[in-house]
């Protein structure tokens, strides 16, 4: 029955050619869910050797027997944020799930902002940050709302951050748009609660990913229970489908918070 809910539904997913986006679009697709893969460029999934391409991820779930397709844009840009979505309804003709996962602490010319605190961070580092997290959500969310709004039905998932409920000396910046994520989603669901449109929040705690191992080093987690450990992929894309499936019908403005 779980392989049958979403048959039918289409989804977009933001940076899903990689990473945790990629776990979200391969269990909506094996949900029974079209879906519309997306990143920055086709070439982002083979960064940290996920896979060749985007279209090569998009060829993958097409194995599942649903519709897919990849667009590649940069949703910090507001005009290719609106040319994705349009791009995915004239693919599938509506948009019924949106996940909001695109962004990461990512500097403007450095994989990371360094310094990444709040003083001596560089002001194009900051700027790089937020347009790819908070911004970029926004875009996305307008465009795409508007389409839920006129169709009466959508469910929107944003991405958030543990790390936005926490203090932290490294990384505030991306903390701060992280949380900013999380107020925003509390709004559009009572801007769009009216409508029908189901906007929730996930706020992920770390989970490995090949960028996630390729960036840091990890220490042993030897003794620690299973919720104290760094999360896989699958342990958040559950919640991730609960807020996307009929279950979570009647939940629209929350944020769940994944605590470590």
């Amino acid at each position: 029955m779980a392989a049958l809910e979403l048959a039918g539904k289409n989804a977009l997913v933001t940076g899903s050619s990689r990473g945790l986006g990629r776990q979200y679009a391969f269990d909506l697709a094996q949900a029974g869910a079209n879906v519309i893969v997306h990143d920055q460029s086709e070439k982002s999934a083979a960064a940290f050797g996920e896979a060749k391409s985007g279209f090569a991820v998009a060829e993958e779930l097409a194995q599942l027997g649903v519709n897919t397709h990849f667009i590649a844009a940069d949703v910090a840009d507001p005009t290719q944020a609106e040319k994705l979505v349009n791009g995915a309804i004239e693919r599938f003709g509506s948009i019924d799930i949106l996940i909001n996962n695109a962004g990461g602490d990512i500097g403007f010319s450095t994989p990371r902002p360094e310094p990444n605190d709040a003083l001596d961070i560089d002001v194009n580092d900051i700027r790089s940050v937020v347009e790819r997290n908070l911004l970029a959500t926004m875009y996305v969310c307008k465009f795409a709302g508007r389409h839920m709004r006129d169709r009466r039905s959508g469910k929107i998932v944003n991405v958030g951050s543990v790390a936005g409920h926490v203090p932290v000396s490294g990384g505030i910046i991306y903390a701060a748009a992280k949380l900013g994520i999380s107020h925003y989603t509390r709004c559009l669901a009572d801007q769009l609660r009216p409508y029908d449109v189901n906007v929730n929040c996930i706020s992920p705690a770390a989970t490995y990913t090949a960028r996630f191992s390729a960036t840091r080093a990890v220490p042993s987690e030897e003794g620690k229970s299973r919720l104290q450990r760094i999360a896989h992929p699958e342990d958040m894309s559950k919640i991730v489908m609960f807020l996307c499936g009929p279950q979570s019908d009647y939940l629209s403005g929350e944020t769940i918070v994944c605590w470590k």
